[in-house]
């Protein structure tokens, strides 16, 4: 499969006026030729607003998806059973080569709030734009495919407008599934620990958990067309633009980690490679790579002179375990997180991360060119 360079950057993104309703959308470049389908067959979509059951804040849910085959119907089922109902969703296929697009249409079939575009060969950065710009409404929910949602996460979102007219983004709450040893061991070595915000202890903030207004996603010129950094890109903008923020930590999605070692440390390697592609190397790997200098020296050592030297760095190695562990404890007892099952498969996956982030570096810079032609 051919690997698009992230560096071309968001695309251009130009503001019209609905003469009709007065809102304003970014309309789809004539040339991005992508399909528009219902649950009735293939359409030409017109920008007429459609006839939707509306609650008091109408809502679009934008979700990307890519050979999301398996997780489909758990997709679509979150969407359908929340609490509080969006005004449309909107399903952005960026290039599936299993079913997800005809396993969408038969699970979305007759409910008219689904829209589903098949994009070609998409990002998820260029998905969210294709989707942003073709919302019917002001306020942009973002979800991803693959994710479960909690039938409240939209409502606990939505409350936090209602309860601030002067808002302009909301962000949720996302807890990893551990459901396996695997994924309880990665989410310990991974995932975020839990910050307090001034909506309670919480993870985040994250873009598929999110809420905004539409002017937002403009004002800082969509998201960059990338693998993947696009998110966190995003993110920063709108840290930087001052935007009114709120917090909603009962606002839940359930983020599914990769079930296996190898499929995290293939991921891991794509995101890697993206990341330097995108210029993000300053917030990821020469953190790393200052961790692993400071080992160094004790290795040099050992060959030189004494091999009791790696003692050092092997005690570097566990304090920076431990540390991870503690931020993670959760209220939970020294204990725990001395637990040496535990500590070993935590430090085992961290390495492991630790090797798939220098991968995925190498092939960026050595190897750019083969990987982009593959």
């Amino acid at each position: 499969m051919p690997i698009v360079d992230p560096l071309t950057g968001p695309s251009q993104l130009s503001k019209h006026t609905d003469s009709k309703n007065g809102s304003d959308y970014l309309p789809m470049k004539t040339n991005e030729a992508e399909r528009i389908s219902s649950p009735l067959g293939s359409e030409t979509l017109s920008d007429e607003p459609r006839t939707l059951n509306r609650q008091p804040l109408d809502v679009s849910v934008v979700v990307p998806l890519r050979n999301e085959a398996e997780s489909m119907s758990l997709v679509i089922a979150g969407l359908q059973q929340q609490t509080y109902l969006p005004a449309e969703i909107i399903l952005v296929d960026g290039g599936s080569t299993d079913d997800t697009v005809t396993i969408a249409r038969r699970l979305t079939q007759g409910d008219v709030r689904f829209r589903i575009i098949e994009a070609g060969d998409a990002t998820p950065g260029r998905g969210r734009n294709l989707g942003t710009e073709r919302a019917l409404h002001n306020w942009i929910a973002y979800a991803d495919g693959g994710n479960r949602l909690e039938p409240t996460w939209l409502e606990y979102l939505v409350r936090e407008v209602e309860s601030d007219s002067s808002v302009e983004v909301v962000y949720g709450n996302y807890e990893p599934v551990t459901e396996t040893t695997f994924e309880r061991a990665y989410a310990l070595a991974y995932v975020a620990p839990k910050q307090e915000r001034p909506g309670g202890w919480m993870r985040g903030p994250v873009v598929p958990s999110s809420l905004m207004r539409r002017d937002v996603w403009q004002r800082v010129a969509g998201f960059p067309d990338w693998r993947a950094g696009e998110d966190l890109t995003f993110l920063e903008r709108i840290e930087s633009g001052n935007f009114k923020t709120r917090w909603a930590s009962q606002a839940t999605v359930w983020w599914q980690l990769p079930p296996t070692l190898p499929l995290m440390f293939s991921k891991l390697v794509l995101y890697s490679r993206h990341n330097v592609w995108a210029g993000r190397q300053s917030s990821w790997h020469h953190g790393l790579a200052r961790n692993y200098l400071l080992y160094l020296p004790f290795i040099v050592l050992a060959f030189l002179h004494n091999f009791f030297w790696l003692v050092a760095p092997c005690l570097l190695w566990a304090a920076r375990v431990a540390k991870t562990l503690w931020r993670k404890r959760e209220g939970r007892t020294i204990w725990w997180a001395l637990n040496p099952t535990r500590f070993f498969s935590t430090g085992f996956l961290m390495l492991s991360m630790d090797l798939a982030t220098l991968v995925g570096w190498i092939q960026a810079t050595l190897l750019r060119r083969w990987y982009q032609e593959e």
